[in-house]
């Protein structure tokens, strides 16, 4: 097992009064969150709300409008131009996990793996295949290194994403839905490996609609709509007492599936 840092009271993020429209479609309103060093925040709401864009913004895959980031130290403000140093030292920082695999099809596991190492951290192959081969036996995976993503399920090339993010170190990880496009049955070995990250003190910030993970995993519960936070504190007091009335139909909707 990887060991990673104590669990601290320290924010490794913090989202200040984000924002971000889309000509005259406003997606996010004012959004400010923070995440503790070693703790996990599920985000939850429904489709539109702004959930992945938070995400996105945070990874700077999507420029925000106004606001501030800070991940690991690393101070983003909207409508300053971020130089290619800071913005790599970002995506270090923050791991990004999609619905999405985002595999390169035509390399093997191992490769896909083992590739990001050497060209973000200047790892040479072998230490970059020996690192990469240590997280495939986390992941069970380590009978596939040699294959190509094709000969994987959903659920082992989600894995593989998850391993290649890990792979670079991040201090937080961000996971964006990254069950929605599996069988829910391939889906509970990725949530496996998510909760066991989590055991570690690895620091997360998860978009899902997973209400049990977020109930039995998270240490905060962020519930979007409508582009902002409408509710947010600890996950079992806002699934079985929500304030809001448009948390309560969400999760009416939800649970009644």
């Amino acid at each position: 097992m990887i060991e990673l840092n104590p669990q601290t009271t320290q924010p490794v993020v913090q989202v200040k009064n984000l924002a971000k429209a889309y000509g005259s479609n406003v997606v996010l309103r004012d959004v400010s969150l923070s995440v503790a060093e070693g703790s996990v925040t599920a985000m939850i709401g429904p489709s539109g709300a702004g959930k992945s864009t938070v995400l996105r913004c945070m990874n700077l895959l999507e420029q925000p409008d106004s606001g501030e980031i800070v991940i690991d130290g690393h101070c983003i403000n909207a409508g300053k131009k971020t130089s290619p140093k800071s913005l790599a030292a970002l995506r270090r920082s923050a791991g990004m996990v999609f619905q999405h695999f985002n595999l390169f099809p035509h390399m093997t596991v191992l490769r896909n793996v083992s590739l990001p190492q050497e060209r973000v951290l200047g790892c040479s192959r072998e230490q970059a295949n020996e690192k990469s081969m240590e997280l495939l036996k986390r992941m069970g995976l380590a009978d596939k290194a040699d294959q190509y993503p094709s000969r994987c399920s959903g659920g082992q090339q989600q894995r593989i994403a998850i391993a290649r993010a890990l792979a670079l170190g991040p201090r937080v990880m961000l996971f964006d839905e990254p069950t929605s496009a599996l069988d829910p049955e391939v889906g509970v070995e990725v949530l496996e490996v998510m909760k066991e990250l989590a055991s570690t003190g690895m620091t997360m910030v998860v978009v899902t609609h997973e209400m049990a993970f977020a109930e039995n995993v998270a240490d905060e519960l962020v519930v979007m709509a409508d582009g902002g936070i409408i509710e947010k504190g600890h996950p079992g007091q806002i699934l079985k007492d929500p304030q809001h009335e448009r948390t309560r139909r969400f999760l009416r909707a939800v649970l009644e599936r």
